[in-house]
């Protein structure tokens, strides 16, 4: 009898254990649904804004545990602000050095959550080979069964604004351009 019963236990928290690790799902970001667009003050007249059309990463997500992970990593050669001219100098060294660093990383591994939908995330940024925490702010979140897919979608779109100077992306200070940039990020990510 206290052999069944040490058994029966077993079972019931190999089973728990598998249960709670299921509720954990991997996803891949949709690019075709991802943006990570930037805005800037020029010479407090208007606001410079453009965005990296190449970027890729994976997003882990728990609802039950509210715990995630995401890893996006942006391709600094795709910026578009739709003036090639401007593209170019954006790519240089003055600004994203593109040839020196190629790409923009965000990690994370801290989702704050309100009720059911993620809040925030907070996360380490790096950009020309420097890296400084930086948290999201979510405007939206939510996750849908894709009707074209076939499967789960998560997504939301996310603000926050920085110093630039942290990252040593110092171009123009001088002349009265301002530190602060503005990031917006629209992500979908959809589950494998």
């Amino acid at each position: 009898m206290r052999k069944s019963l040490f058994s029966l236990l077993a079972v019931a928290a190999a089973t728990a254990l598998t249960a709670g690790a299921a509720q954990a799902a991997n996803y891949a970001i949709d690019p075709t649904h991802t943006f990570v667009t930037f805005e800037i003050g020029h010479f407090g007249a208007s606001t410079n804004r453009a965005r990296f059309d190449k970027k890729q990463g994976t997003v882990e997500f728990d609802r039950a545990a509210k715990t995630g992970k995401v890893d996006i990593t942006i391709d600094t050669t795709s910026v578009n602000s739709g003036t090639p001219t401007f593209d170019k100098h954006l790519q240089s060294a003055d600004l994203f050095d593109a040839a020196k660093h190629p790409t923009i990383k965000f990690v994370s591994d801290k989702f704050s959550f309100n009720g059911d939908k993620v809040s925030e995330v907070t996360g380490q940024l790096t950009l020309l080979g420097k890296t400084a925490p930086v948290t999201l702010k979510a405007t939206q979140f939510n996750c849908y069964e894709s009707p074209m897919l076939k499967r789960e979608v998560c997504g939301g779109d996310f603000e926050t604004t920085i110093d630039r100077t942290q990252w040593g992306l110092n171009y123009g200070v001088d002349w009265g351009f301002p530190k602060n940039v503005r990031l917006v990020v629209q992500i979908e990510a959809v589950k494998q």
